[in-house]
């Protein structure tokens, strides 16, 4: 008897990651095919929260589902001491989790707007996601 497991591609743990963030109520969810511009990973996903423990208990529930069903746990893990934003590094894809201003601040999306933008509702089945105006114009959502 032998066991197979199919290994997920860095697209679907991706978006395995966008469905997590989902979970726990996240705004401004995206996903970002960054790899032709940056070379160091394939996809960004960036998601926001409302405040410090949200930040905590999306990137907890984003390494548990990448986990579970990719099996796969992050390279590196970091933040800031206030909360205001976490990483996790898969190599393959890495995903931000912003509080509202550390976004508008950093503004990734924007710094890598030639990055195509996965469709989330199409490939993820996510199709209530709040956005802000910003990202919502970003995204053509208007």
């Amino acid at each position: 008897m032998s066991t197979t497991t199919t290994e997920q591609t860095p697209r679907e743990c991706a978006l395995i990651a966008a469905r997590a963030a989902d979970e726990k109520k996240a705004t401004d969810i995206m996903v970002q095919e960054v790899g032709e511009l940056i070379g160091v990973t394939d996809y960004f996903v960036i998601a926001t929260a409302s405040n410090n423990r949200q930040v905590d208990a999306i990137i907890d529930e984003i390494e548990d589902a990448v986990r579970t069903q990719a099996h796969l746990k992050p390279v590196h893990r970091e933040g800031t001491q206030d909360g205001t934003w976490s990483l996790l590094d898969y190599g393959s894809f890495v995903v931000h989790v912003f509080q509202p201003e550390t976004r508008e601040y950093y503004r990734l999306e924007a710094l890598w707007n030639d990055a195509p933008v996965i469709d989330l509702a199409a490939e993820a089945g996510l199709t209530d996601i709040e956005y802000s105006d910003r990202i919502a114009k970003l995204l053509g959502k208007e």
